[in-house]
Protein backbone atom coordinates (compact mmCIF):
# COMPACT_ATOMS: atom_id res chain seq x y z
CA UNK A 1 0.00 0.00 0.00
CA UNK A 2 1.36 3.49 -0.50
CA UNK A 3 2.46 5.07 2.69
CA UNK A 4 2.10 8.71 3.43
CA UNK A 5 3.70 10.54 0.53
CA UNK A 6 2.28 7.81 -2.25
CA UNK A 7 5.40 5.69 -2.18
CA UNK A 8 5.61 1.79 -2.49
CA UNK A 9 8.94 0.31 -0.96
CA UNK A 10 10.03 -3.30 -0.76
CA UNK A 11 13.13 -1.81 1.42
CA UNK A 12 13.06 0.60 4.73
CA UNK A 13 13.67 3.92 3.69
CA UNK A 14 17.14 3.84 5.38
CA UNK A 15 17.95 1.11 3.24
CA UNK A 16 16.50 2.78 0.19
CA UNK A 17 18.33 6.01 1.11
CA UNK A 18 21.32 4.81 1.64
CA UNK A 19 21.19 2.78 -2.19
CA UNK A 20 20.15 5.99 -3.78
CA UNK A 21 23.30 7.65 -2.17
CA UNK A 22 25.24 4.84 -3.75
CA UNK A 23 23.76 5.70 -7.08
CA UNK A 24 24.35 8.90 -7.14
CA UNK A 25 27.89 8.70 -6.89
CA UNK A 26 28.10 7.15 -9.86
CA UNK A 27 27.41 10.01 -11.48
CA UNK A 28 30.93 11.34 -11.08
CA UNK A 29 31.41 8.18 -13.51
CA UNK A 30 32.83 8.82 -17.01
CA UNK A 31 29.49 8.66 -19.56
CA UNK A 32 27.54 5.65 -20.46
CA UNK A 33 28.39 4.06 -23.98
CA UNK A 34 27.08 1.41 -25.99
CA UNK A 35 30.40 -0.59 -25.38
CA UNK A 36 29.45 -0.24 -21.58
CA UNK A 37 26.37 -1.37 -21.90
CA UNK A 38 27.79 -4.62 -23.63
CA UNK A 39 29.95 -5.19 -21.38
CA UNK A 40 26.99 -4.77 -18.90
CA UNK A 41 25.38 -7.83 -20.48
CA UNK A 42 29.07 -10.07 -20.50
CA UNK A 43 29.30 -9.11 -16.69
CA UNK A 44 25.64 -10.26 -15.90
CA UNK A 45 24.67 -6.99 -14.90
CA UNK A 46 21.12 -5.69 -15.44
CA UNK A 47 20.54 -2.60 -18.08
CA UNK A 48 17.84 -0.31 -16.44
CA UNK A 49 16.31 2.47 -18.77
CA UNK A 50 13.73 4.83 -18.41
CA UNK A 51 11.41 6.35 -21.27
CA UNK A 52 11.52 10.47 -20.58
CA UNK A 53 10.07 13.38 -22.67
CA UNK A 54 11.40 16.09 -20.60
CA UNK A 55 14.91 17.61 -18.82
CA UNK A 56 13.70 17.81 -15.39
CA UNK A 57 12.71 13.48 -15.72
CA UNK A 58 15.67 13.02 -17.73
CA UNK A 59 17.62 14.56 -14.48
CA UNK A 60 16.13 12.66 -12.45
CA UNK A 61 16.50 9.38 -13.61
CA UNK A 62 19.98 9.51 -14.18
CA UNK A 63 20.66 10.56 -10.20
CA UNK A 64 18.52 7.50 -9.72
CA UNK A 65 21.55 5.07 -11.67
CA UNK A 66 19.20 4.86 -14.67
CA UNK A 67 21.84 3.77 -17.66
CA UNK A 68 19.60 4.47 -20.65
CA UNK A 69 17.17 7.23 -21.69
CA UNK A 70 14.73 6.10 -24.20
CA UNK A 71 13.13 9.12 -25.96
CA UNK A 72 9.64 7.51 -26.76
CA UNK A 73 7.73 8.21 -29.44
CA UNK A 74 5.08 7.43 -26.78
CA UNK A 75 5.03 10.99 -26.32
CA UNK A 76 2.45 11.45 -28.44
CA UNK A 77 -0.58 9.58 -26.88
CA UNK A 78 0.79 10.16 -23.28
CA UNK A 79 1.65 13.49 -22.82
CA UNK A 80 0.52 15.41 -25.59
CA UNK A 81 -3.29 13.77 -25.84
CA UNK A 82 -2.85 12.20 -29.19
CA UNK A 83 -4.73 9.36 -30.20
CA UNK A 84 -1.61 7.48 -31.22
CA UNK A 85 1.58 7.27 -31.79
CA UNK A 86 1.17 6.88 -35.42
CA UNK A 87 0.82 11.15 -35.50
CA UNK A 88 4.34 11.88 -33.96
CA UNK A 89 6.32 13.87 -36.16
CA UNK A 90 10.59 13.64 -36.62
CA UNK A 91 10.16 17.50 -36.47
CA UNK A 92 8.09 16.64 -32.41
CA UNK A 93 10.45 13.85 -31.56
CA UNK A 94 13.73 16.44 -32.43
CA UNK A 95 12.66 18.81 -29.48
CA UNK A 96 11.78 15.93 -27.07
CA UNK A 97 15.08 14.64 -27.79
CA UNK A 98 17.26 17.64 -27.07
CA UNK A 99 15.00 18.25 -23.96
CA UNK A 100 16.12 15.21 -22.84
CA UNK A 101 19.91 15.34 -23.98
CA UNK A 102 20.21 18.79 -21.72
CA UNK A 103 19.01 17.13 -19.10
CA UNK A 104 21.51 13.95 -19.29
CA UNK A 105 24.66 13.94 -18.96
CA UNK A 106 25.85 10.66 -18.41
CA UNK A 107 22.95 8.30 -19.25
CA UNK A 108 22.90 7.01 -22.66
CA UNK A 109 20.28 8.64 -24.89
CA UNK A 110 18.54 6.63 -27.47
CA UNK A 111 15.50 8.28 -29.76
CA UNK A 112 12.66 6.73 -31.37
CA UNK A 113 12.43 7.22 -34.88
CA UNK A 114 8.35 7.76 -36.02
CA UNK A 115 6.77 5.02 -37.48
CA UNK A 116 6.19 6.11 -41.25
CA UNK A 117 8.82 8.31 -41.27
CA UNK A 118 12.16 7.56 -43.69
CA UNK A 119 14.62 5.58 -41.45
CA UNK A 120 17.97 7.09 -42.79
CA UNK A 121 17.04 10.77 -43.10
CA UNK A 122 15.04 11.19 -39.41
CA UNK A 123 17.81 9.15 -37.35
CA UNK A 124 20.81 11.34 -39.12
CA UNK A 125 18.55 14.29 -37.78
CA UNK A 126 18.02 12.46 -34.25
CA UNK A 127 21.54 12.13 -34.00
CA UNK A 128 22.85 15.06 -35.53
CA UNK A 129 20.42 17.67 -34.48
CA UNK A 130 18.80 15.95 -31.54
CA UNK A 131 22.38 14.44 -30.35
CA UNK A 132 20.94 11.21 -29.32
CA UNK A 133 23.25 8.52 -28.81
CA UNK A 134 21.32 5.70 -30.66
CA UNK A 135 18.35 5.47 -32.76
CA UNK A 136 15.13 2.92 -32.35
CA UNK A 137 13.77 1.56 -35.28
CA UNK A 138 11.01 -0.98 -36.01
CA UNK A 139 12.46 -1.95 -39.29
CA UNK A 140 13.81 -4.95 -41.38
CA UNK A 141 17.65 -6.24 -41.30
CA UNK A 142 18.31 -4.35 -44.12
CA UNK A 143 17.45 -0.78 -42.82
CA UNK A 144 19.40 -1.85 -39.85
CA UNK A 145 22.00 -2.97 -41.84
CA UNK A 146 22.08 0.69 -43.92
CA UNK A 147 21.74 2.24 -40.59
CA UNK A 148 24.88 0.94 -39.36
CA UNK A 149 27.06 1.58 -42.07
CA UNK A 150 26.22 4.93 -41.80
CA UNK A 151 27.60 5.14 -38.55
CA UNK A 152 24.48 5.34 -36.70
CA UNK A 153 23.67 3.11 -33.55
CA UNK A 154 20.84 1.13 -33.92
CA UNK A 155 18.73 -0.06 -31.05
CA UNK A 156 16.21 -2.77 -32.86
CA UNK A 157 12.58 -3.40 -32.18
CA UNK A 158 10.95 -6.42 -32.37
CA UNK A 159 7.85 -8.72 -31.40
CA UNK A 160 7.18 -12.07 -29.67
CA UNK A 161 3.93 -14.24 -30.32
CA UNK A 162 5.68 -16.30 -33.17
CA UNK A 163 7.58 -19.69 -32.93
CA UNK A 164 10.62 -19.34 -30.82
CA UNK A 165 12.90 -20.23 -33.22
CA UNK A 166 11.70 -17.36 -35.28
CA UNK A 167 12.19 -14.97 -32.88
CA UNK A 168 15.76 -16.16 -32.57
CA UNK A 169 16.66 -16.34 -35.91
CA UNK A 170 15.06 -12.60 -36.53
CA UNK A 171 17.48 -11.43 -33.14
CA UNK A 172 20.59 -13.14 -34.67
CA UNK A 173 19.69 -11.02 -38.32
CA UNK A 174 19.35 -8.03 -36.37
CA UNK A 175 22.73 -8.33 -34.57
CA UNK A 176 24.19 -9.37 -37.58
CA UNK A 177 23.02 -6.35 -39.59
CA UNK A 178 24.85 -4.30 -36.84
CA UNK A 179 22.34 -3.31 -34.27
CA UNK A 180 23.93 -2.35 -30.75
CA UNK A 181 20.99 -3.37 -28.94
CA UNK A 182 17.25 -4.94 -29.00
CA UNK A 183 13.85 -4.11 -27.76
CA UNK A 184 12.58 -7.47 -27.59
CA UNK A 185 8.91 -6.52 -27.15
CA UNK A 186 5.83 -8.89 -25.61
CA UNK A 187 9.12 -11.88 -25.04
CA UNK A 188 7.89 -13.86 -22.29
CA UNK A 189 9.95 -16.40 -20.25
CA UNK A 190 10.91 -19.00 -22.64
CA UNK A 191 11.46 -16.96 -25.95
CA UNK A 192 13.00 -13.89 -23.76
CA UNK A 193 15.56 -16.54 -22.33
CA UNK A 194 16.45 -17.74 -25.75
CA UNK A 195 16.90 -14.99 -27.28
CA UNK A 196 18.82 -13.27 -24.55
CA UNK A 197 21.25 -16.35 -24.38
CA UNK A 198 21.64 -16.30 -28.59
CA UNK A 199 22.71 -12.99 -29.05
CA UNK A 200 26.28 -11.15 -27.75
CA UNK A 201 24.31 -7.77 -27.61
CA UNK A 202 21.87 -6.79 -25.04
CA UNK A 203 18.26 -7.77 -25.11
CA UNK A 204 16.28 -5.24 -23.64
CA UNK A 205 12.46 -5.31 -22.74
CA UNK A 206 9.14 -2.91 -21.89
CA UNK A 207 5.97 -4.62 -22.33
CA UNK A 208 5.88 -8.19 -21.73
CA UNK A 209 9.49 -8.12 -20.54
CA UNK A 210 10.92 -9.80 -17.22
CA UNK A 211 13.88 -10.62 -15.76
CA UNK A 212 14.85 -12.99 -17.86
CA UNK A 213 16.63 -10.62 -20.09
CA UNK A 214 19.39 -8.56 -20.41
CA UNK A 215 17.54 -5.25 -18.92
CA UNK A 216 13.99 -3.30 -18.79
CA UNK A 217 12.76 -0.34 -19.71
CA UNK A 218 9.66 1.63 -18.58
CA UNK A 219 8.05 4.92 -18.80
CA UNK A 220 8.79 6.95 -16.03
CA UNK A 221 5.34 8.19 -16.19
CA UNK A 222 4.31 4.75 -15.17
CA UNK A 223 7.11 3.73 -12.75
CA UNK A 224 5.58 6.84 -10.85
CA UNK A 225 2.06 6.63 -11.51
CA UNK A 226 1.77 9.87 -12.96
CA UNK A 227 -1.21 10.52 -15.54
CA UNK A 228 -4.78 10.29 -15.48
CA UNK A 229 -5.03 6.50 -15.22
CA UNK A 230 -3.36 6.28 -12.06
CA UNK A 231 -6.28 8.24 -10.21
CA UNK A 232 -8.39 5.34 -9.42
CA UNK A 233 -6.01 2.60 -10.32
CA UNK A 234 -5.19 -0.45 -7.78
CA UNK A 235 -2.21 -2.14 -10.42
CA UNK A 236 0.92 -1.10 -7.35
CA UNK A 237 3.70 0.81 -9.03
CA UNK A 238 6.72 2.77 -7.16
CA UNK A 239 5.07 5.87 -6.49
CA UNK A 240 1.18 7.57 -6.98
CA UNK A 241 1.96 10.71 -8.24
CA UNK A 242 -1.17 11.81 -10.03
CA UNK A 243 -3.25 11.95 -6.27
CA UNK A 244 -0.11 13.81 -4.82
CA UNK A 245 -0.34 16.37 -7.86
CA UNK A 246 -4.11 16.39 -7.73
CA UNK A 247 -4.25 17.32 -3.87
CA UNK A 248 -1.02 19.70 -4.28
CA UNK A 249 -3.06 22.00 -6.91
CA UNK A 250 -6.00 21.11 -4.99
CA UNK A 251 -4.73 23.08 -1.69
CA UNK A 252 -2.96 25.60 -3.97
CA UNK A 253 -6.43 26.51 -5.27
CA UNK A 254 -7.86 26.95 -1.52
CA UNK A 255 -5.10 29.39 -0.65
CA UNK A 256 -5.61 31.14 -3.64
CA UNK A 257 -9.86 31.10 -3.25
CA UNK A 258 -9.15 32.13 0.95
CA UNK A 259 -6.33 35.10 -0.29
CA UNK A 260 -3.89 33.46 1.66
CA UNK A 261 0.26 33.69 1.00
CA UNK A 262 1.40 30.74 -1.48
CA UNK A 263 3.61 28.42 -0.27
CA UNK A 264 7.33 28.38 -2.04
CA UNK A 265 6.32 31.46 -3.28
CA UNK A 266 9.65 33.98 -3.99
CA UNK A 267 9.44 37.54 -4.76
Amino acid sequence: MPGEYGCVADKPWDSALGELTRLQNTLAMDPITITGLHAMKREGRKIVGVVAWDAPMAELAERAGVDFLSVGDSVGKNLWGHATETEVTVDEMLVVCKAVRRGAKRALVSCDVPGGADAMSAARRLVDEGRADMVKVHASPEVVAELSRAGIAVFAEFHGARPIAELVDEAKRLEGAGAAMLDFRHSGPDAGAAVTKAVKIPVIGGLGGGPWLDGRVRMAHAAIGYGMSWLDSNVETYAHVASIVQAALAAYAEDVRAGRQLKGQRG
